[in-house]
């Protein structure tokens, strides 16, 4: 009995991430680019997140959620993301712990395949994996904690 109830918490877990460490307003400031992503504190079974892209004068965004895939206690968590509006692309969670959250989607043929987040203090990092052109190709962002509202500073003049 102590067994079927320790396997049945595991999987809970492993279907139900806390991803409560992600929850915040985090942000990136460099000369050329800055970007800002949001994430909501999980309320039942939801969280939702944007991003927001400064770079060379223009202005990208991606919405996401992360959610179950389906109705149900059971149903897998999932990462949603819709890049400027595109049709969403759904990456399954495949891996979960403490501070730390895998999703990989099940096409083999685009990119990113993968989507990585770690928290470590006050720093989110970020990555997404997979096979562009034929090459394999990681893409890393190191966000800092941010205020919801505040802003990159200016550069100053030199």
């Amino acid at each position: 009995m102590l067994t079927a109830l320790m396997m049945t918490a595991a999987l809970q877990t492993e279907l139900r991430p806390d991803l409560a460490w992600m929850s915040g307003a985090w942000r990136i400031c460099e000369p050329a680019r800055e970007v800002s992503e949001v994430w909501t504190e999980p309320r039942l079974s939801l969280m939702l997140g944007v991003n927001v892209t400064l770079r060379d004068g223009r202005i990208g965004y991606e919405q996401s959620r992360i959610a179950p895939t389906a109705p149900g206690p059971d149903a897998p968590y999932a990462y949603f993301a819709q890049p400027e509006g595109l049709p969403v692309t759904i990456f399954p969670v495949v891996a979960s712990g403490p501070g730390r959250v895998v999703f990989e989607q099940a096409a083999d043929d685009d990119f990113p395949k993968r989507l990585v987040y770690e928290r470590d203090g006050e720093t989110l990092n970020a990555r997404i994996e997979g096979v562009m052109g034929g090459q394999e190709r990681i893409i890393r962002w190191r966000f800092h904690k941010a205020e919801l509202n505040a802003r990159c500073p200016a550069p100053t003049a030199g």
